[in-house]
């Protein structure tokens, strides 16, 4: 029966590879998983933490306690018998501690600086282009515009008409009908 098992669970292997719309089942791991994401933003917290003001206060304030308890507290009161030798562990584990994620920090701040960098410099060609389409553009229509004929030159031209027909009206008076053009011809 476990034999049997074992074949239908490499049949379904099988299957699964073949078919995409089938996920594979989860193997065990020896180590957890984590989100990288998650992983990332908490230590961007935590670096943001160590470089505020709040955080130097409660550490000298911490730093000033301790000293102060270990120069006057009683002999059996005091948890540090040597001379702050757990008061230099605890400040340079936190400072390797600290570092390596003020790094991580400023590398996903890089990350994301260059992302919206290289938006920027997209949208940038975007409005280039855009501008240089509407300036094309405009210069069609101004071309456009210079062979359209304006009021201006119209009622010149009307002027002009009125003038010639005018100066015909001179030249043949409407009451001699007999006379006609032809011999000017």
């Amino acid at each position: 029966m476990a034999a049997e098992r074992t074949q239908e669970r490499e049949r379904d292997r099988a299957v699964s590879r073949i078919r995409l719309d089938v996920p594979l089942e989860r193997r065990a791991r020896l180590l957890p998983q984590y989100d990288p994401e998650a992983f990332g933003r908490m230590s961007e917290r935590i670096a943001r933490f160590l470089g505020t003001g709040r955080f130097l206060v409660w550490m000298t304030l911490t730093i000033v306690v301790w000293v102060l308890w270990n120069i006057f507290a009683p002999a059996p009161l005091k948890f540090d018998e040597y001379p702050f030798i757990f008061l230099t562990l605890a400040l340079s584990l936190q400072a390797s501690y600290a570092a390596p994620l003020i790094l991580l920090a400023q590398n996903r701040q890089d990350d994301r600086d260059r992302v919206n960098l290289e938006q920027d410099r997209k949208q940038n060609e975007r409005s280039i282009a855009d501008t240089e389409y509407l300036t094309r553009e405009i210069a069609a229509l101004r071309m456009g515009l210079g062979e359209v004929a304006t009021r201006d030159w119209i009622r010149s031209e009307l002027q002009d008409l009125v003038k010639e027909l005018e100066e015909r009206r001179d030249l043949f008076p409407s009451g001699d009908t007999r006379r006609s053009d032809v011999p000017d011809r």
